[in-house]
Order: C-alpha cells, then structure tokens, then sequence
C-alpha cells in the first residue's frame, strides 16, 4: 500500500493517540514479521478509530467482511459489551487460526465468531431480523459494491457502515487495474445511494463512512 498521508503526519497521529493493549501490539508486530501482505493490516490509528466508532454508535452487533489476522475484529470486540457480537467472515484459514489463537487469549475473544468460506455465502445465512449496528467491510476489493448491497438490508435503520482503502493509495484518481475500477464504482454506487449518507475520510488508505437512513 503506497502512503497517501505523509509519513511524518502518520506518526505523529498515531503518537498522540490513545495506545492499543499489550495483546494487540503483539499481534501488529507478529503479522508484520511473519505474514505476508502486512499492509493489509489497519494499525494502530485506524484500529483505535474504530474503537472510537464502535463506542459512540454503541454498536452490539458487528458484521465484518475480511478478517486477515484478527486485529481489526479484537479491536472492535474490546469496545462491545459482555454480551456483544462480531461476526467475521474469512477466506484464508491460515490467517483465521492466527486470528483465532490471540482470540482464544483475548478476555474480548468469546464475542468474536470466525464464519470460514465465501463472505457473500456467509452473509446470505444470516438472519435479517436480527439485524447489525456496524459493518466493517475490508476484503477483496473487486466485490465492494457486492458486499454492500448484500449487507445494507442487514443493517439497522441509523447503523453504520465502514470501508477500508476507498482512495487505494490513490489510485481512484487514475484507476487502471481491475481492483482500481471497482472501487471507483463503489465509491460512485455509495454517493449516489439515496438509502444512506457518507463521507470518505483520508485516513491511511481511505475509509468511508456509511449511515443508513
């Protein structure tokens, strides 16, 4: 992922941010030295955006689409309540049981479910009446627009939805590659969705936030 914020500006945020616990910084710094694609990973700043995110919408129920090492999701799962649930969808089972073993460590783990396999099949088992407060959507990003449609039924009436890297190191702006196009159509789907409102943050690689109306 090339750097849109510069790099002295993303320390200096991430400085005079409020530090994530001992278990995650583990985990950054296990995915960073033994995983490959590290940069899909969300950090430290745009982690504790979500946890600010999911305290403020006092979400109890998260849907999230793209799981990778479970930074994310824990980060999340620290902010919902004893009896809250997040419900994460992965494709990589190498990644799933790296996420689960910090889970199984975590006194937030027991709120997190993996669902291993197709998100697009996953989503289409759950059950529309017991809808989400937040869905976080960070996965392959040909099938944006996918997830979208497929998880805005699913969410409740003034629920929020988050989508990691909508700018794509920038390249939006000149978009070539199959992944640039489709983002550019998510980006474009969202803005013109009369159901909800948005706004696209410059934080790290993008981020959107979506609210039902």
């Amino acid at each position: 992922m090339k750097a849109i914020v510069p790099k002295l500006i993303e320390e200096y945020a991430s400085a005079h941010t409020t530090s994530h616990s001992a278990l995650l910084e583990e985990l950054e710094e296990y995915t960073l030295s033994n995983c490959a694609h590290p940069q899909m990973l969300i950090g430290r700043l745009e982690g504790a955006l979500l946890r600010m995110l999911v305290c403020i919408s006092d979400a109890r129920r998260i849907l999230e689409v793209g799981l990778f090492t479970g930074y994310s999701a824990l980060t999340m799962a620290e902010m919902l309540p004893h009896n809250g649930e997040l419900i994460s969808c992965e494709m990589n089972t190498e990644s799933a049981q790296i996420a689960q073993s910090f889970f199984d460590r975590s006194p937030y783990g027991h709120k997190i479910s993996v669902r291993l396999g197709s998100a697009l099949d996953t989503i289409k088992t759950l059950d529309p009446k017991t809808p989400f407060d937040l869905v976080f959507i960070d996965a392959d990003k040909e099938n944006y627009s996918a997830y979208y449609e497929a998880t805005l039924p699913l969410l409740n009436t003034g629920g929020l939805m988050l989508a990691d890297n909508t700018l794509w190191s920038g390249n939006v702006l000149k978009p070539q590659a199959q992944s640039d196009r489709a983002l550019v159509a998510f980006n474009d789907r969202v803005q013109h969705d009369d159901r909800v409102e948005n706004v696209l943050l410059t934080v790290r690689d993008g981020l959107t936030l979506i609210r039902k109306k």
